[in-house]
């Protein structure tokens, strides 16, 4: 067994993850006037899924018409369903409105409509209120200006193809971490004053997903091994309109949720009948007003009785459409599908849902805190601003401004950590662990056991959740995590094998927090569905938490966070 070389970084503020969360809080740390080290699995600024958001980003600017947080606010806390955290849901609605502003003024090209920032009506709002920048392009857009924003702030270091793989404590504060460096696959020693968690979601951990693959729930395990609680696991959304079928290269698998509320595409059953309402929704008309729960609640219940397409989804149909009008909407991106074979004024796609967003995530407090000192978190891995349902377009909005208060806050309490030498001592059983294992044996193929894990996810944690399928879940996975062991094979510069072992490793912890929420709740709500406990109960309007600790799950609960009523709210 060789030793490869220790490597050290040392920074103020320690954020884990670059997508626009992550860039965001190193951004704002820097500019607190901190060291700010912004650390990726992949290229910073690449990956995770703010890159891969063609959608609308939801703030209430007022450029179309008269607005304010609080009716934004009101949406959000309706489309939670009575359990989003209101101090958290405040925060995304009143701070996002500075945070879009901010994006504006740093080039992101929103688009216009003559002065003004156009803006569009998304499901679950009460007006038109979401910002985007043209042609499915506002995602790479929000991502290529925090990239450059993050470049000009001489206190950000950038670091890609780094792996945090385990957070290092002292006296019970998080001072550091022990990562790997993917490239030459030696190990990584970082001493940080205080650490954000920025990585994102979990939908890795199903089948159908529309998550880069760096999107396994790293920072919930890394945060459940470090102490903190989670919160709402059992909520994860489904994005009811993935595309399922002919195939497409190249295409975001959500790309047809603006065509949709654009220009009114019809969900049609495999008889040409639009079956929405008969779930309890109203008719859609023209308009596309229909929450993702009850429109994945709608597709798969036809497919469930026999109604589906042939890939097993629904049709989706703008074969109404005039040709100019949906080239006016979205004149590049037709002649893109015309390359692929697809001609929207005569074929139908078929769509089907798909695993798309966490509600659920780490438990933290207005600043971003968790409840472990020194760790903090921002965008999708955080829980409670969405409660069971993510109301469409908050998404980014959550992004930047949980990211810009979690770089203030962090950058306010990073007093110095420990030396090098005493983190190394902390980091030594990781340190062995990542010794490379060359000429071993392999014996365990993680990648497979990634693809079961990803299977019985589908199977039996996805949108429709029954007690028999959840404990079979349970014990699958206690399975797989026994085959998996706690071997780490391989080793040395772009080793996937070693890779793929550290993934199954998180990924079987967060998959277990995501069953044991799902199979406490007994009732249907938002996202999480339970065949068995069909209707919604008031005795669950309440937040579930879970932890890791000692080797052993702790579920609690606690009641949901209200906000005072204030004398000037909006009417």
């Amino acid at each position: 067994m060789s030793h490869p070389t220790l490597h050290t970084l040392e920074t103020d503020v320690l954020v884990i993850g670059a997508g626009g969360a992550g860039m965001s809080a190193a951004i704002a740390a820097s500019q607190a006037g901190r060291r700010a080290l912004l650390a990726d699995r992949s290229l910073i600024g690449r990956g995770g899924a703010t890159i891969m958001a063609q959608m609308t980003v939801a703030a209430a600017l007022g450029e179309q018409g008269p607005d304010h947080w609080q009716h934004h606010l009101r949406d959000t806390l309706a489309a939670g369903r009575g359990l989003c955290s209101e101090p958290l849901a405040r925060l995304l609605c009143e701070e996002g409105v500075d945070a879009i502003r901010l994006l504006d003024r740093w080039g992101v090209g929103w688009a216009r409509d003559g002065e003004r920032m156009a803006q569009t009506r998304a499901p679950g709002h009460d007006r038109p209120r979401c910002v985007y920048v043209g042609y499915l392009n506002t995602g790479p857009a929000v991502a290529k200006t925090l990239r450059a924003q993050a470049a000009r702030e001489a206190g950000v270091r950038r670091v890609g193809d780094l792996l945090v793989v385990e957070l290092l404590r002292k006296d019970g504060r998080v001072v550091g971490a022990v990562a790997l460096h993917l490239g030459t696959g030696d190990p990584v020693l970082i001493r940080a004053g205080a650490t954000i968690i920025a990585t994102g979601g979990l939908t890795r951990l199903y089948r159908r997903n529309s998550a880069s693959l760096n999107m396994g729930g790293d920072g919930f395990a890394l945060a459940l091994r470090a102490g903190a609680r989670l919160i709402d696991m059992e909520f994860v959304q489904f994005f009811p309109i993935g595309h399922l079928a002919p195939r497409l290269v190249g295409f975001d698998p959500i790309m047809w949720d603006p065509f949709r509320y654009k220009l009114g595409g019809k969900l049609l059953n495999n008889q040409g009948e639009e079956f929405v309402e008969r779930y309890g929704n109203a008719a859609e008309g023209q308009g596309y007003t229909t929450t993702r729960d009850a429109a994945t609640y709608a597709i798969l219940k036809e497919v469930e009785a026999g109604r589906g397409t042939p890939a097993g989804g629904a049709w989706l149909s703008f074969r109404h459409v005039p040709e100019d009008t949906l080239r006016a909407a979205f004149g590049p991106i037709i002649n893109k599908l015309a390359k692929a074979g697809i001609d929207l004024t005569k074929q139908m796609i078929e769509v089907a849902p798909i695993a798309h967003y966490h509600m659920g995530g780490i438990r933290v407090d207005t600043d971003l805190a968790t409840d472990v000192p020194g760790l903090y978190a921002a965008g999708e891995a955080v829980g409670g601003a969405n409660g069971a349902n993510r109301l469409s377009g908050n998404a980014i909005t959550e992004a930047i401004a949980f990211g810009l208060r979690a770089g203030r806050t962090a950058a306010a309490d990073c007093p110095e950590p420990p030396s090098l030498q005493e983190l190394e001592a902390l980091a030594r059983p990781w340190l062995q662990r990542l010794a490379p294992r060359h000429g071993e044996p392999a014996g365990l193929n993680a990648a497979a056991l990634i693809e079961e894990l990803q299977a019985l996810m589908q199977t039996h944690v996805g949108p429709f959740r029954t007690e028999a399928g959840l404990r079979q879940a349970l014990g699958e996975l206690d399975a797989l995590r026994t085959r998996a062991g706690d071997d780490l094979p391989g080793g040395g510069p772009q080793d996937p094998v070693r890779l793929d072992t550290l993934d199954l490793r998180n990924m079987l912890l967060v998959a277990q927090a995501v069953t044991r929420c799902a199979l406490a709740r007994r009732e249907s709500r938002g996202a999480h569905q339970r065949e068995d406990h069909p209707g919604q109960e008031d005795a669950w309007t309440l937040n579930q938490t879970i932890a890791w600790r000692d080797g052993q799950w702790t579920l609690a609960n606690q009641p949901v966070q209200r906000l005072e009523a204030r004398q000037e709210d909006i009417a």
